[in-house]
């Protein structure tokens, strides 16, 4: 993996290094006129929003869709791994190759991919196939958007923007994720609703459901269709060679521990994807999909204002602080679930755990980029991020053979207790390392 993880960052990198080039076409992308700019901004809004209403969808219904279709809780997590395998897989290729193929050319493939894979995952009959289409359409049993267009997305709004304006516009990027987030997971209901209102049959329901899933990602395919040309790489100059950027032996320990550390966050969160935990509501309590949705719509809304509430509270306590301390109650509030004796305590320790279980994710993400100096910031994000999706691909097949012949509770332990022992581990490898905003306030402090 270390090989591969240095030839992503080689290839990636001499966009960043290659001197006057990147100045240059950071230049074209700033002079473009501003109502340009912010049309740009808003597409790629429209875009990811469509996109995000799809995935809030899949989040809650698919575990349960799996399971009224008659198939075992092992399937269950069969597919949501399948799923997001295909995302991991595509998330590589899109760093290696995005920038070749074309940005948007890719965006549309992708979203065109997803379309398909959703649309022919309602009408599938046995369980291989149901799974090869996950993959395919890499269908997202998490409930948050982190797959292969976010990736490009990422990259494109802080070149379209200036770097005063480059945190605000991510930000209101991430709202616009969390918002679709809500208004999907709220749309859960429908299946209920087309069997109450309209008599179908409840599969049938779920077909058309996922068929809607389907139309958001077409429907996702127009904004990027009329994104300018400067959203894309400029091609490298045939004269120009990649330069090959030296990585400090301090940085490779530092990315390589945060890496692993990330693993082994990602293996706890894959035990614990929406779709698993809207399928033990709806096991333990026989919560309806339509409650399942409003429970998950505020999930999705207390993990948005926890952003800010996560920005403000690590300019007092610091950001590995900030990402321990709230991550720690996060898991305990969730390990209490199981626990409750009524659906009405359960939902009340889920929104407690879903009010703190974000915060680490802008804090981690600050971290990362803050403690390396900034020609190993790729490297560094790719990094962690390609150990994120590994981890966090291989661990849903588990929880459903957990769930079938253990206990139906067990991943909501095994995977609280995993994140437990990531925030331990990383609070005693990296509470002396200090971002450089933290180093000034304790230097000011000492004079």
């Amino acid at each position: 993996m270390t090989d591969e993880l240095q030839n992503f960052y080689e290839y990636n990198r001499f966009y960043s290094n290659a001197g006057q080039f990147v100045k240059a076409r950071s230049r074209i992308s700033l002079n473009l006129p501003l109502a340009t700019r912010h049309s740009s901004l808003l597409l790629i809004y429209i875009a990811a929003f469509l996109r995000s209403l799809g995935i809030g969808l899949t989040g809650v219904i698919l575990g349960v869709y799996v399971a009224r279709a008659g198939f075992s809780v092992t399937v269950i997590g069969v597919v949501i791994s399948a799923g997001l395998a295909g995302a991991a897989l595509a998330t590589l290729l899109v760093s290696l190759r995005a920038d070749q193929i074309g940005r948007r050319r890719t965006m549309i493939g992708l979203s065109l991919l997803s379309a398909i894979g959703g649309l022919g995952f309602a009408f599938s009959g046995s369980a291989l196939s149901i799974v090869l289409l996950a993959f395919i359409g890499m269908l997202n049993g998490m409930g948050s958007d982190r797959g292969p267009i976010f990736s490009i997305e990422q990259a494109i709004i802080p070149q379209m923007v200036a770097s005063e304006r480059r945190t605000l516009s991510l930000s209101w990027y991430s709202v616009v994720l969390d918002v679709g987030h809500a208004l999907g997971a709220l749309a859960a209901g429908l299946p209920l609703l087309f069997q109450n209102s309209f008599h179908f049959d409840l599969l049938n329901g779920y077909r058309i459901t996922f068929g809607l899933y389907a139309a958001l990602n077409l429907l996702s395919v127009v904004p990027y269709w009329f994104l300018p040309a400067d959203i894309e790489v400029a091609p490298q100059p045939l004269r120009a060679a990649p330069e090959k950027t030296r990585i400090s032996p301090h940085a490779k320990r530092v990315i390589f521990k945060l890496a692993a550390l990330s693993g082994i966050d990602s293996l706890g969160g894959g035990l614990l994807t929406d779709a698993l935990i809207a399928y033990w509501f709806f096991h333990r309590f026989g919560i309806s999909e339509q409650s399942l949705g409003l429970i998950f719509f505020t999930g999705h809304l207390l993990n948005s204002g926890s952003y800010l509430v996560a920005a403000w509270l690590a300019q007092r306590i610091g950001l590995v602080n900030t990402m321990v301390f709230t991550h720690i109650p996060s898991s305990l509030f969730l390990m209490a679930v199981p626990f409750a004796p009524s659906p009405a305590w359960a939902i009340l320790f889920f929104f407690g755990r879903e009010a703190l279980v974000e915060m680490d994710v802008p804090t981690r993400q600050s971290y990362i980029v803050a403690v390396v100096e900034p020609n190993e910031r790729t490297f560094a994000s790719g990094a962690s991020n390609l150990s994120r999706s590994v981890a966090r691909s291989i661990m849903p097949s588990f929880a459903g053979v957990l769930m079938q012949h253990v206990a139906n509770a067990a991943p909501l332990f095994l995977g609280s207790g995993l994140k437990i022992v990531y925030d331990v581990l990383l609070f005693f490898a990296f509470r002396r390392l200090k971002p450089p905003e933290e180093r000034k306030i304790e230097s000011s402090k000492v004079v």
